[in-house]
C-alpha cells in the first residue's frame, strides 16, 4: 500500500473475493480528474466537541494467514518465529469485503464476533473504477451494481453492528486526480453507502480520507468529504495501509475534523507504522524496517480518536516490489520483520 508521497501513485489492497462467502477460510487481502467541488462555508455555530465512542473490544480472527503460519511454525518446531507471528494473529484485524455479494460474509463475520461479546472491523471496497485502475484495480462494474453491493453489505449486519471503513482512497485519490472516475457518481454513491449503513444499529462508519503525506492541505477534502456524505458518518479514517505515525496522522485528524466544522470523529491504522515511514524511495510499497504499531484499541485518551485500528492486515504485500508477492498475498518474511521491529 502506497505512502502517496508520490503524486498519484498505484495503490495495492488487500482484497477477499468469493471466498469470502466461507468465512472461516478467509483472508483479507489513480490522469486528471473534474475539479472537485469547492468546500461549503462552515457553519456560523460552533458545533459541540465530539463525545467520546463507546468503549469497545475488537474481534479477532482466529482464521487469518497469521494464525495459520503461527500454527505451521509451531509444528516445525520453530518457537521464536511463531511466538513472533503470534504478535500479529492474536491482535484483531480488519475484514475486506470485495465481492459483488458480501452479505453472507458480512453475516458470518459479525455473528461470529457476537458471540464472543466483540465488535468486527470491516472494510468495504468495490467502489467502482477502485484504485483507479492500479494494483487493486476493479470494483462494481457500475453504480446499480455499487449500490447492490452496499445493501447486500448493510443486510449482513443486521443489528450486530460493526466499525466499517468506507472505500479506502476514493475520495483522496478522486482529489490528488484519478482518470476515468466519475468524480459525481462517486460522491453519490458513498454517500448513499454512507446513509444506508448507518441505519444499521450499532454500525459506526468512517469515511477514508487518506492520509497525512497524500493531501496535507486538509481544505482540498472538505468538499469532496462533505459531497460524500461524511456530514452522516461517525468521521473519517486515515493512514489506511500506510507508515504515517500515530502522533503526525493524529495531528492531521485534528485540523481535517475543525475544517469539516467539527463534530466529528477519527480512526487511525496502526497496523505497520511502528517506525513511521520510509525515507528512501518508493515508499509506499514494501518499505524495508517498517513495524507493527499500536494495537487495535478505542482506549485513545482523545475523544476525537475513536480508534487506533489494524485495517491493513500486517504481513500482507503491498505489491511486487522488494521482493514482495502480488498485493494482498501473505508474506512471511515480512511479516516476521515487523514484528520483530515492534516496540511492544
Amino acid at each position: 500500500m502506497p505512502l502517496f508521497d508520490m503524486p498519484f501513485p498505484p495503490l495495492a489492497r488487500p482484497v477477499l473475493g468469493a471466498a469470502l462467502a466461507a468465512f472461516l477460510t478467509m483472508t483479507p487481502a489513480t490522469g486528471a480528474a473534474p475539479t472537485p467541488p469547492e468546500p461549503s462555508a462552515p457553519s456560523a455555530s460552533a458545533p459541540a466537541p465530539p463525545a467520546a465512542a463507546p468503549r469497545t473490544t475488537f474481534w479477532v480472527d482466529p482464521h487469518t494467514a497469521a494464525a495459520r503460519q503461527a500454527a505451521a511454525y509451531r509444528k516445525q518446531h520453530r518457537w521464536a518465529e511463531a511466538r513472533l507471528i503470534d504478535r500479529i494473529a492474536t491482535r484483531p484485524q480488519a475484514a475486506w469485503l470485495n465481492d459483488p455479494n458480501p452479505g453472507p460474509a458480512v453475516r458470518a463475520v459479525t455473528t461470529e464476533a457476537s458471540r464472543t461479546h466483540r465488535t468486527a472491523v470491516l472494510v468495504a471496497y468495490h467502489i467502482p473504477h477502485r484504485d483507479c485502475g492500479a494494483y487493486s484495480s476493479g470494483g462494481a462494474r457500475d453504480a446499480a451494481a455499487y449500490r447492490a453491493y452496499v445493501d447486500s453489505f448493510a443486510a449482513g449486519l443486521g443489528s450486530r453492528g460493526a466499525y466499517v471503513i468506507l472505500e479506502p482512497d476514493a475520495v483522496a485519490a478522486t482529489v490528488a486526480g484519478c482518470a476515468g472516475a466519475n468524480v459525481r457518481e462517486r460522491s453519490a454513491l458513498l454517500a448513499y453507502a454512507v446513509h444506508r449503513l448507518k441505519r444499521q444499529p450499532h454500525t459506526r462508519v468512517y469515511l477514508d480520507a487518506g492520509n497525512a503525506s497524500w493531501i496535507p492541505d486538509v481544505q482540498r477534502l472538505v468538499g469532496p468529504l462533505r459531497s460524500a456524505g461524511v456530514a452522516a458518518a461517525d468521521g473519517v479514517a486515515l493512514n489506511v495501509s500506510n507508515y504515517r505515525t500515530d502522533k503526525e496522522s493524529s495531528a492531521y485528524g485534528h485540523r481535517l475534523v475543525a475544517a469539516l466544522g467539527g463534530g466529528k470523529h477519527f480512526v487511525i491504522d496502526t497496523s505497520r507504522n511502528g517506525n513511521g515511514p520510509w525515507q528512501g524511495t518508493d515508499a509506499w510499497c514494501n518499505p524495508p524496517g517498517r513495524a507493527l504499531g499500536t494495537p487495535p484499541t478505542t482506549r485513545t485518551g482523545d475523544a476525537a480518536l475513536d480508534a487506533y485500528l489494524w485495517v491493513k492486515r500486517p504481513g500482507e504485500s503491498d505489491g511486487t516490489c522488494r521482493g514482495g508477492p502480488s498485493a494482498g498475498k501473505w508474506w512471511p518474511g515480512r511479516a516476521l520483520e515487523l514484528a520483530r521491529n515492534a516496540k511492544g
